[in-house]
This record gives structure tokens, sequence and C-alpha cells, in this order.
């Protein structure tokens, strides 16, 4: 094949749910949007209306929003959006939990709770009404980033030439790996299992967290006493539905994932203090490992990195996903504000898009490595500072930080 040179303003690399947002949300500003992917193809989009995505996110009320001016949100069916307009966080020895309410900050949720999978058929959906060319199932070869321009050649021999790249490709980014950009990175030596469940009782739109001490288990008898260790989340679904994201210390998350559908049923029961009855599972769990990475910068030359390929944080907070589309909100915002005469790859705009972005990054990092190591620890008296933290529910300014910082942005 010979080579052919697709030219365009803004090429993204990744079409995962960040890099279709930034697709919508460029291609609406304005700009001529080519959009890579190696792995994307149309029968990812086949939505089983009778089974439930495992991977599940917390959308917050502002993300929300934006991907409603996107033309994203209403594309969504209601009847598989949860509502979250409380949460209870449990510590590992509080007898009460904090409560946190959406009332507390004046909105009417903390978060809306979507399927991957019928988030990104929305996404794609809106790509597509916004005509933007979709590049699937060719690989990326090898790119040029220079100042000036960035130059994308394709192992089918299509060439890219873009004034701005946007690297969305994942934490293990292809992009971040051709610019050589160091990252920062520690494992959690835990595992996230995730698994979907129908439940007894109604949820009430409560999402409810256990924080526990890790306990370390030396053979299986210990690890069935254990019961719980690590964190627990229980996210509200549609009707007597819940997701759960189980955070659990790896030799524990490989009993866990080892046992049959009723007994792992059992002890995710038995961990949430049975506090929605008898539980079924829908489906089987999924697990991944858990590992902060951060890349020691976002821009280079006309290159910037958003979503996972520039920060992958403890799914904790829920805030992953929303830290991405944070980064496409503030790029976008960059951009709009060049004068006539300035490329939207210039230097001192993307430099001050990543000043922004790293404060938001920064601040999402310390809450949530904070808030690992201080439930990690098996100090005693740090034990006692946390609960005391958790069953101090009078500490309004506490409750607000919390709610603001780790669900409602």
């Amino acid at each position: 094949m010979s080579d052919s040179i697709i030219k365009a303003d803004v090429a993204i690399v990744g079409a995962g749910l960040v890099g279709l947002a930034a697709a919508v949300a460029f291609s609406k500003a304005g700009y001529d949007v080519v959009l890579v992917d190696e792995q994307m193809d149309s029968s990812q989009l086949q939505k089983n209306e009778t089974v439930w995505d495992q991977r599940i996110y917390a959308i917050s009320p502002k993300n929300a929003q934006w991907l409603a001016d996107l033309g994203v949100w209403q594309l969504l069916d209601s009847r598989r959006v949860g509502e979250m307009q409380a949460m209870e966080i449990w510590g590992d020895d509080s007898p009460s939990p904090l409560y946190l309410s959406a009332d507390e900050v004046n909105t009417d949720e903390l978060a809306f709770v979507v399927e991957e999978s019928a988030l990104k058929q929305a996404l794609v959906q809106q790509v597509q009404a916004c005509g933007v060319r979709m590049l699937f199932g060719s690989k990326c070869a090898r790119l040029n980033a220079r100042p000036e321009q960035s130059t994308l050649y394709m192992d089918n021999q299509q060439v890219i030439e873009c004034t701005l790249l946007i690297a969305a490709d994942g934490a293990n980014s292809w992009v971040r790996q051709q610019l050589v950009i160091g990252i920062e990175q520690k494992p959690y030596h835990q595992i996230a299992i995730v698994a979907n469940f129908e439940t007894e009782k109604p949820h009430a739109n409560i999402a409810r967290q256990w924080f526990r001490q890790d306990k370390v288990a030396a053979d299986h008898a210990a690890l069935d006493h254990a019961v719980h260790c690590g964190i627990l989340a229980w996210l509200p679904l549609p009707g007597n539905r819940i997701s759960i994201v189980w955070s659990a210390p790896e030799q524990y998350a490989d009993y866990l994932l080892a046992l049959d559908a009723d007994a792992f049923t059992d002890i995710v029961t038995l961990s949430g203090n049975t506090a929605l009855g008898r539980m079924t599972m829908l489906g089987k769990p999924a697990a991944f490992p858990l590992i902060l990475k951060k890349a020691e910068t976002i821009v280079q030359d006309s290159v910037v990195l958003v979503g996972d390929a520039a920060h992958r944080i403890h799914p904790m907070a829920g805030q992953g996903v929303n830290l991405g589309f944070r980064d496409v909100i503030d790029l976008i915002e960059a951009v709009s504000h060049r004068n006539p005469y300035q490329p939207i790859n210039d230097k001192g705009l993307l430099k001050r898009y990543a000043r922004v972005r790293k404060v938001d990054v920064f601040n999402m990092l310390t809450l949530t490595n904070g808030l690992y190591h201080l439930f990690e620890s098996q100090n005693a008296v740090i034990s006692k500072v946390r609960n005391w933290g958790l069953s101090a529910t009078n500490q309004q300014s506490v409750k607000k930080m919390l709610v603001k910082n780790a669900i409602a942005l």
C-alpha cells in the first residue's frame, strides 16, 4: 500500500472513555480530529441488555453535565444509570459510619454510577455524529514529535500529521514510551476485585465503603477468618443491585478469587455487615492489580498526555476517569484562550495547562495515597486516629472536604 497522508488539527491515540470524550469535545470546539485505536472494533459496542458490565464508573455531577453539554449523557439509558445520593464510610473499629450526603454540599447527587460499556457506546455514537475520522484496527508504528507538529506513522503505511497529538492510550501508553517520558510508580500490593450483585434490601442510593486494616494471614484457615481486609466499596446501581470494588491485599485477593460464587457472595455479604440482606452475584468477578503511576511530564513538544497515560490512581475515590475527563476539560479551556496567531500546540498554552493539571492531580494523589497509607498502617496510634476521624461525624469541614475532593468534583 502506498503512503497516504492524513492531516488534522488534533490526533488522538486511544479510544477509551477519555479519548472518545476528547474527540467529541475538540470536534465540537471546531477542530478537525482523527481518532486512532489499535484494539477498538464495532463488536465491542454490542450491548447485552441482560448483563451488567463489571466495569463501573462513578461519574461526578460536573462531569455528567459536561458530557450532557457534549450531547453524550442523554444517549444513555436512564434505567441503567445509578444515583449516589449519600455515602457511609466505616473504619476497622468504628461503631458508626461517617455519613456524607449530597445535601451537605447543596447538590442532588454525589455521583452517577454508569457501566463502562454503556458510556463507551454513547461516546462512540456522538463521535460518529460529529464526523470524526476513526482509524481503528491499525497499529501505531512510529512517532515523530516536534514542537511545531507531530507525525504518526501507522503499520498500514498511513501517515497522520497533526498540530496537537493527545495520548489517551492508557496506563502503559505507547505514545509516552515513544517520547521516553519517565513515570513515578508504586505498587499498592492490592488487587481490585469487581463484581455485581442483586440485593434483598433496597440500597436507598447510598454508597457504602469499609476501610479495614490489612491482616497478614499465614494460611487459608486464617484467611477464612479474616472476613474482611483492604477497602470494600458498594456502589448503587438501578433497582436492588450494587457493584462492588474490593481492593484487597494480594494474598487475600487470590484466596477470594479461588472461591466459588456462593462462598464469595457470603464473604462479600458478611464483610458489608449484611447491610442489604441476602445477595446474589450477577456474572463473574473480574480483577486487576493496583498501582500508582504518574508521568514525570504531561506535555512534550506538541504532545499532551491525558487520562491513565498521565496518571493512574487508587480506585477508592472513584476518580480515575473523572480526572481524565478534567484533563480534557482543562485542555479545551487552555486552547480556547489562545489569540488568533497562536497554534493550539503553543508552548505557553500547553505549559499553563500542565500547571493547572498538576495542582488537581497532586490533590487527588495526596488524598487517595494518604487514605491508603492511613488504613494500611498497623500502628496502634494511627489506628486510633483513623477511627476517631471516621466517628467524628460532627466534623463538617472534614466531611465537606471528603465529598468535594473524593466524589463531587
